[in-house]
């Protein structure tokens, strides 16, 4: 992804600064998530500055997840009061993120006022100059369902650098839309998609007039406007619905959608990628807001259909994937499949990886879980719980694993160590003894963060091992009514998948993305000679 940016002008390297801290949030977010997926990053043009927006559901996981997956050097924009917190702020500077003062955080506004303008023209300078820019423009980090306000700070930035731009016969900067998605970001081992629309095409820079009051008339009209459009990108690409409920619906209804698919198709039910289930929950989404506004009475009866089949589920413990996959005959060579996935990973758990991995990791996993309880006794949001849990995660886990090679390397060879005189006694050993000090130190700390990934991975076998035994247990209960749920299941997944049928939605070869500033039930259409019902 290095070379997203093309050949024409020559990306800088990095400073190493930036490219370490890049490194230790793609190391710390392959093991927060347990599936990241980068979606479309050929859309990213190959001319001119990058400006990137999303939206903010996550606190710190969010900027660090982005610029460990976007290319080249991101400078992101962050309030300053983080720039406050020991260790933290160090680590934002490394990582080129830039302070923006809040008027309410601020004690002289007049102060904070010009030290913001000077930021915001050096950002702008930065962006005109083909740098990119990460900006997230709700200004604060939520766990709402929805985007929050969306504010005017990016597009004010993105008017100044296109003008410095046009001025210096650069290539003018561009605005480029992200899909953030998580399927629970606050959870440990979810999964993650990044999701890089196309470019937003903006209406023209408004020229430059002799009337100071009637240029700001203007500059503050575009500037309206582009917010406005940021803020419809922001909810079509994030997938932004009015409460949990609908955007929980929509999900459940995909699963649906997905698993009758590959029923029609005659392949075997598999769980698709984290990136492919965005995609078909957008695909949804569309075509239920385009049927909403065609057909509502006949959507609203599907969809309080929908409602009361997974308020079912939920009352009986289940999901939609348990109807889904459970087999036709439950023969004892698929239990024994199960059983043996289950526990080759058990056995496996026992190893030398797992007691390392323990040893290097466990204190640290503990303080952080002590943490997050402590917070949420507090009432605190989830999103600010996400980001203190990351920020914990930070700052224990290398101290642990410093403090634990050094105890391992005094106790191999300090002359004053029991387990040292042990080693001496025996003459395989002795040589154990002689190995050089800061060798030792370091091997152990490159391996107590590697032990546990290794780990990980053997977790997550036991753990989908464990769930598929749980789940044929439940596939054993006869009270469950399976007949009326695999019944009333593929009657809506049939109706859903017929919702869509005779629709171009997003995905389709023949889509095309709505205008910039419109979400995608404006670009939905029927299909040449599809029957309306």
């Amino acid at each position: 992804m290095e070379g997203a940016h093309g050949d024409a002008v020559p990306t800088p390297k990095p400073p190493l600064s930036y490219r370490l801290c890049r490194r230790f949030y793609r190391f710390l977010t392959n093991i927060w998530f347990r599936e990241i997926n980068i979606v479309d990053d050929e859309n990213l043009p190959k001319e001119g500055g990058l400006l990137y927006i999303t939206w903010h559901p996550s606190g710190l996981i969010d900027p660090m997840l982005m610029t460990s997956v976007l290319p080249g050097q991101l400078t992101t924009v962050a309030k300053h009061t983080l720039f406050r917190i020991p260790v933290l702020g160090r680590l934002l500077r490394a990582s080129n993120v830039v302070p923006i003062e809040r008027p309410s955080d601020s004690k002289d506004l007049e102060a904070s006022r010009q030290r913001n303008t000077a930021r915001l023209q050096s950002l702008s300078s930065l962006l005109s100059k083909g740098g990119s820019l990460l900006i997230f423009p709700e200004g604060v980090t939520h766990a709402d369902a929805g985007v929050r306000t969306v504010r005017s700070g990016a597009a004010r930035i993105l008017l100044a650098a296109i003008r410095e731009a046009k001025e210096n016969g650069r290539p003018v900067p561009n605005l480029v839309p992200v899909g953030l998605h998580y399927s629970e970001s606050q959870r440990f081992r979810e999964r993650a998609a990044v999701v890089i629309e196309r470019t937003m095409d903006l209406p023209e820079v408004p020229e430059n007039v002799a009337d100071d009051e009637e240029q700001d008339r203007l500059d503050r009209a575009w500037v309206q406007t582009v917010t406005g459009q940021i803020a419809t990108e922001l909810e079509r690409v994030n997938h932004s619905k009015i409460s949990w409920r609908e955007r929980t619906m929509i999900w459940k209804g995909r699963s649906l959608v997905y698993a009758e698919k590959q029923r029609q198709a005659g392949e075997e039910l598999v769980k698709p990628s984290y990136a492919e289930s965005v995609l078909a929950a957008r695909r949804l989404r569309a075509g239920w807001e385009f049927m909403s506004e065609e057909q509502p009475k006949e959507t609203q009866a599907l969809a309080a259909s929908c409602q009361h089949h997974f308020a079912t589920l939920n009352q009986r413990g289940i999901t939609p994937f348990d109807v889904d996959a459970r087999p036709e005959r439950l023969s004892f060579m698929g239990y024994a499949k199960y059983f043996t996935q289950w526990l080759w990973a058990l056995v496996w758990m026992f190893g030398l990886v797992t007691w390392s991995a323990i040893a290097g990791n466990y204190v640290p996993y503990k303080v952080n879980g002590l943490l997050s309880w402590f917070l949420k006794r507090r009432s605190l949001d989830s999103s600010v719980i996400g980001t203190a849990k990351v920020f914990s995660a930070v700052v224990f886990f290398p101290l642990w694993w410093i403090l634990a090679s050094m105890l391992i390397t005094w106790s191999l060879l300090s002359a004053s160590s029991p387990i040292n005189e042990i080693l001496l006694k025996h003459w395989l050993l002795l040589s154990i003894t002689e190995l050089p000090a800061v060798g030792v130190f370091l091997v152990f700390l490159f391996w107590w963060p590697v032990s546990a990934k290794l780990h990980l991975k053997l977790y997550a076998r036991l753990v989908r091992g464990s769930r598929n035994l749980q789940r044929w247990k439940v596939w054993k209960d006869d009270s469950k009514d399976w007949d009326l749920l695999v019944e009333e299941q593929r009657r809506l997944a049939n109706e859903l998948v017929g919702l869509g049928a005779g629709l171009v939605l997003p995905g389709d070869e023949d889509w095309e993305d709505p205008p910039s500033g419109h979400d995608d039930v404006a670009a939905v259409r029927r299909r040449t000679g599809a029957v309306q019902s």
